[in-house]
């Protein structure tokens, strides 16, 4: 088993942390070239290069950033150790960082990941939002603890992934109101020709609303593509098409885009996914949010 050397590392993240090894050097009392050879080593131990030099000072490599990362966790947690060994509350929240995918409803994800903040404790939430390939990227790096997203992560992926279902939900449609008052009274019939705001092609969303709209005989006016759907919807607020979003959000939209409901199609279902690294969960935040999730979605499947 390899050993990893805590003394060199901590002289690799004291000059990230000081920007540069002079300042490194007088906050540990050593000499410049003592500390250049402790990460010179650290670096013949991984094999990768941490430091790059740059003109007169160095960057960060890419590998070394993500040494920095790990290096940072393990002297925080250090440092709490040695406080709660002294009986001292440590004060520090839980880390719970969330990739959301791009064409999660927004409404939706905040009522998804609401509860993990509510556990006993403090919790400190980190979101992104990202397309789901770039962010099971990052969560194969362990920048993430979850991925909330529309679809599963497939078996094809080149990264360690596993899918959680959270839920489904039964999808309604929605306009503006001058729109709506023209197409509610013969939906889904009226929204042949109709203008059409969609989801980007490939979207689960997009395959399940273009076989409905075929079943259903009607072939609305797509008047444009989004991969943001909170974008969408500024869209629809401002009469410029009607939209499709998961019917377990609908109080939400209808409150916060002041648009109307026009109708529901039970046939399509938009499924809700935590994707983690682990095939338990095991984070105490991320068990919370998808108890009540499961609880949430089901009363709107």
């Amino acid at each position: 088993m390899e050993w990893l050397n805590y003394h060199h590392l901590y002289y690799f993240w004291t000059v990230v942390k000081e920007g540069s090894v002079s300042r490194a050097a007088e906050r540990l009392r050593l000499a410049q070239p003592t500390i250049s050879g402790q990460i010179r080593a650290l670096e013949e131990n991984f094999g990768e290069a941490l430091l790059v030099r740059e003109g007169r000072g160095v960057r960060v490599s890419e590998v070394g950033q993500t040494v920095f990362r790990y290096a940072d966790e393990i002297f925080t947690l250090g440092r709490e150790l040695q406080d709660v060994v002294k009986g001292l509350p440590t004060g520090r929240p839980l880390r719970l960082a969330v990739g959301v995918a791009e064409m999660v409803p927004k409404l939706l994800a905040h009522r998804l990941l609401e509860p993990a903040l509510k556990i006993s404790g403090p919790v400190r939430l980190y979101c992104y939002e990202d397309t789901a390939d770039r962010l099971l990227a990052r969560l194969a790096m362990h920048e993430l603890d979850m991925v909330l997203s529309d679809m599963p992560a497939s078996p094809g992926v080149s990264v360690r992934a596993y899918n959680h279902l959270l839920g489904e939900s039964t999808i309604s449609f929605f306009a503006a109101e001058g729109l709506a008052k023209s197409l509610k009274r013969t939906f889904p019939r009226s929204l042949d020709g109709a203008p059409m705001l969609m989801p980007m092609e490939g979207a689960a969303l997009r395959r399940s609303l273009d076989n409905w709209l075929d079943a259903q005989g009607v072939r609305p006016n797509i008047v444009a593509d989004f991969a943001d759907s909170a974008l969408m919807k500024v869209f629809a607020q401002n009469g410029m098409g009607v939209f499709a979003a998961p019917t377990a959000a609908a109080d939400e939209i209808v409150r916060q885009y002041d648009v109307k409901l026009l109708g529901q199609a039970d046939e399509v279902k938009e499924r809700f996914y935590a994707i983690s690294a682990e095939r338990r969960i095991k984070h105490p935040a991320v068990l919370a949010l998808s108890q009540i999730a499961r609880r949430e979605l089901a009363q709107s499947a």
